[in-house]
């Protein structure tokens, strides 16, 4: 008893070294609480009770015997707990001496066996006749297939035991052969972190390739790589609203069974004491190489315990958190045919689902920004076109795919004292300074072209010191304004252009007329009279389109630009409507770009009926 007490008081102070080794501290913890077992079992110690050195032997011997025994042997309570294991039993589970103590031997036995199992060691403890059932047992690597005996032992004065012996099955080696020599420690090191950096590589390159930043594509590709790389089953949780809320399930791709089970999974939210809320509510990862709770992911609507229904029988269950903030949790199962989860495997999956809580995090960043670009965009932009006397109008706009700032474009149409307006423009840069110069462009060409009706020169010119007044750095706004009159039938625009690029005409034959841009932007240097105005006549059956220069400098790969086609495309739109007309350049500017749009897009065209 000395002895054991000097050597606990060792291990305690090892276990607050800074390098302590956790397992190595609990496998030596474990041996020694067997040896405490053993000398209470001998009578050690023990007061008014004495054994006689040669029964002392024999129990010595006999315990020998039985863990160095050639044969996987397991003595079991009634019950079939597992109380000792020999050593061979050991190694055939993949397991450290002890870990299989305790549990229940059906525990280790594949799930859809494990009934059948339980059964006879039922009978047998029940009539104490031998027995014996084929079945498979839980391998590191899978299964394997054995032929299970059980025998009990019935005991004076004590509660009966079994015996239960795994013999060759199918798979199984014979009992007298050896069990195959493990890798080398440094070949199965190396293996093992060559598959954990290629796995940690993929995920990465995936969540870095997500353009999009949105949470259920960053979530759904995630456990499509995992399912195929490191587990079967790849469960996702996120926190919503202070629950766990299922958001995908990804299993192996097979029969019906499977996609049946994934539909059931889908279906139920992990509940209150669930092992998925559990890690979400300690933020610290459980790791079961051998499940023994059905329950421990919950039940399906019918009730049938999830783990059941996945036919799993190892878990790993990580937090998916960043720092102090948990967003969910990621749930990985193994069938019996895949083997258990392993520390190194669960110290990989601890780094990959950190990947996805940073990921996780700049999608809501992204997203955030997203909805306030959205929301200035649509502060920008007036909700709807007015109804004109003869004329037929339609816009469009599309968002630079490239990054998730504010637009700076803005287009308006407006009654003046003497009749329309159409404004169109571009601010340079992005983001909320440039959304601010954008609405005080929009809104005070707007307000001047009140005041300057007959001028649309003079109004961009008055604009133009706003903005300069204004504190938006060296940002300037290319800007176009027209007043539009009816006459003969048709309009009569004057038009005043400050560095934007001219419209584009679509005569009635098929003819397209592109005029150029002129003088300087908006917002650059005080010029009182501003650029000079034009006339231009539009007749019935003709079409105007105005544009942001997103449209002009659209490119391919290649560096070939739309404005090059931007006659053509319009060319085939003659005689057709103004909705017509947007929707068919926008087409051909998606296809000819493939949707990579390199700025905003901006579209304003109006028909004379």
């Amino acid at each position: 008893m000395d002895d054991l007490a000097a050597r606990r008081d060792a291990l305690r102070q090892a276990a607050t070294a800074p390098d302590a080794d956790p397992m190595a501290l609990l496998d030596a913890a474990l041996t020694e609480l067997d040896g405490a077992v053993a000398a209470i079992g001998d009578g050690a110690g023990a007061p008014g009770r004495s054994v006689p050195e040669t029964v002392r032997a024999e129990r010595v011997l006999l315990r020998a015997a039985f863990q160095q025994v050639p044969a996987a042997l397991f003595l079991l309570a009634a019950d079939g707990t597992i109380r000792r294991a020999s050593d061979r039993a050991v190694m055939l589970l993949g397991a450290r001496t002890g870990y299989a103590t305790g549990k229940s031997l059906t525990v280790f036995i594949d799930p859809s066996q494990r009934a059948a199992v339980q059964t006879r060691l039922a009978a047998v403890a029940r009539t104490g006749q031998a027995g014996s059932v084929r079945c498979r047992v839980l391998a590191p690597k899978g299964t394997v297939e054995v032929t299970l005996a059980v025998t009990a032992l019935e005991l004076p004065g004590e509660s009966p035991v079994l015996v239960a012996s795994l013999g060759p099955g199918a798979e199984a080696p014979a009992q007298d052969a050896p069990l195959p020599p493990p890798e080398p420690d440094n070949v199965q090191g190396l293996a093992t972190l060559t598959r954990r950096l290629d796995t940690v590589v993929a995920l990465t390159r995936l969540l870095l390739d997500n353009a999009t930043f949105n949470e259920a594509v960053t979530v759904q590709r995630c456990a499509r790589l995992l399912a195929g790389e490191f587990a079967d089953w790849i469960i996702v949780d996120l926190a919503r609203d202070g629950s766990l809320k299922r958001q995908v399930v990804a299993g192996p791709r097979g029969p019906e069974p499977d996609a049946s089970a994934a539909r059931l999974a889908r279906a139920v939210d992990p509940g209150p004491g669930t092992l998925p809320d559990q890690v979400h509510q300690t933020r610290k990862t459980v790791l079961f190489p051998h499940v023994d709770d059905p329950a421990a992911l919950g039940a399906t609507g019918d009730g049938t315990p999830l783990l059941m229904a996945l036919r799993a029988t190892s878990l790993l269950v990580v937090p998916v958190a960043d720092g102090n903030v948990s967003y969910g949790v990621l749930t990985l199962a193994r069938s019996a045919s895949s083997g258990s989860f392993t520390l190194a495997e669960q110290a990989l999956a601890e780094d990959l689902a950190g990947h996805l809580a940073v990921s996780l995090r700049v999608d809501k960043v992204f997203r955030r920004r997203s909805e306030t670009a959205e929301t200035l965009q649509a502060s920008l932009l007036p909700e709807r076109l007015p109804e004109v006397h003869g004329l037929d109008l339609a816009s469009a706009t599309i968002n630079a795919t490239r990054w998730q700032e504010a637009s700076g474009d803005f287009y308006d149409v407006f009654r003046t004292p003497h009749g329309w307006a159409v404004s169109i423009g571009d601010v340079s840069g992005i983001g909320q300074t440039a959304a601010a110069m954008t609405a005080a462009a929009r809104h005070s060409i707007r307000a001047l072209a009140h005041v300057h009706d007959d001028d649309p020169a003079r109004a961009l010119a008055a604009s133009s010191g706003v903005l300069l007044a204004g504190d938006y750095g060296e940002r300037f706004v290319t800007a176009m304004l027209g007043f539009a009159e009816e006459r003969d039938g048709g309009y009569r625009l004057r038009l005043a252009n400050a560095g934007h690029p001219g419209p584009a005409i679509v005569r009635a034959d098929g003819r397209v007329e592109i005029a150029s841009g002129a003088a300087l932007p908006l917002g650059l240097l005080p010029d009182e009279d501003g650029p000079d105005s034009s006339v231009l006549d539009v007749r019935p059956g003709d079409l105007l389109f105005f544009y942001t220069n997103g449209v002009t400098q659209a490119c391919t790969d290649e560096w070939e630009y739309f404005e090059d086609r931007l006659a053509d495309a319009l060319a085939a739109t003659a005689g057709g409507s103004a909705s017509e007309a947007v929707r068919a350049v926008t087409r051909q500017l998606s296809h000819f770009c493939r949707d990579d749009f390199r700025d905003d897009v901006t579209m304003l065209a109006m028909r004379v009926r």
